[in-house]
């Protein structure tokens, strides 16, 4: 019996560290520098306009610039000694980065999802190893406490919350992402709120855990919106607009 239970618990092993060992877990150095994104804010300053429309073909033509951020990012990687709001600079600035890297890299496309598995591919470097944009955003980002990323991060979709055409900063970042949360909120196109119904980005649907941590949907957005709506208000959801956020 007790070989039996050995021999089982070896195999669980195994397959937890094949299974689990896939993708690599980021490990922060003790110390390391915290890297400028001032070309990636020249690179959003030329190729965004304020409505967050991209130029990717400008972006295609810029791409070895693109590249060279990434590239910093990539040797500048988290560390210990970072402030929470360096690494969510990072973080965010990385994903947006990222996500503008995998469409210049399959452009021309109509939408993210015309790539197959765009969430998966490991297509962002940190230190030596590779990960995608979704473990960015679900294994790194969500677990910031910082529920406001959601309207930082940019999926190349028009129902997205808008690519900001600067870079986040340290420095900055409540305000930024302040800004964020009352822009996406009130924002005709991605939410409708009223007093007594709400017609809300499926975004806060997909995410609605992160966003009543601390508080109801409504409360969360009476934090932001300039319309006060009313406990007990009807919630609705908008269909998302996969369509490529790309300038006309």
């Amino acid at each position: 019996m007790a070989y039996k239970i050995s021999a089982v618990a070896i195999l669980l092993t195994l397959v937890g560290f094949f299974y689990f060992g896939s993708t690599p877990k980021i490990t922060e150095k003790a110390f390391n520098k915290v890297p400028s994104h001032q070309k990636w804010n020249a690179l959003l300053q030329k190729n965004v306009n304020t409505n967050g429309d991209v130029n990717y073909k400008a972006f295609v033509k810029n791409k070895a610039e693109l590249e060279a951020y990434l590239k910093l990012l990539q040797d500048n990687s988290p560390a210990k000694n970072w402030s929470k709001n360096d690494k969510l600079a990072y973080y965010i600035n990385l994903y947006n980065a990222g996500t503008v890297k995998l469409i210049v890299d399959n452009y021309p496309v109509k939408s993210i999802k015309d790539i197959k598995s765009p969430w998966d591919k490991e297509v962002v470097a940190i230190g030596n190893k590779m990960y995608s944009l979704g473990y960015v955003e679900h294994k790194v980002l969500r677990k910031m406490n910082e529920p406001r990323i959601h309207f930082a991060i940019n999926c190349a979709s028009y129902s997205c919350p808008k690519l900001v055409n600067k870079a986040f900063l340290a420095d900055s970042m409540d305000a930024q992402l302040k800004s964020a949360a009352i822009d996406f909120i009130a924002d005709k196109k991605r939410n409708v709120i009223t007093p007594n119904k709400v017609e809300l980005s499926e975004i806060f649907k997909w995410f609605k855990s992160d966003f009543t941590e601390n508080t109801t949907l409504v409360g969360f957005i009476n934090k932001y919106s300039a319309t006060q709506v009313k406990d007990g208000a009807k919630v609705k959801y908008i269909d998302y607009n996969w369509s490529l956020n790309e300038a006309k």
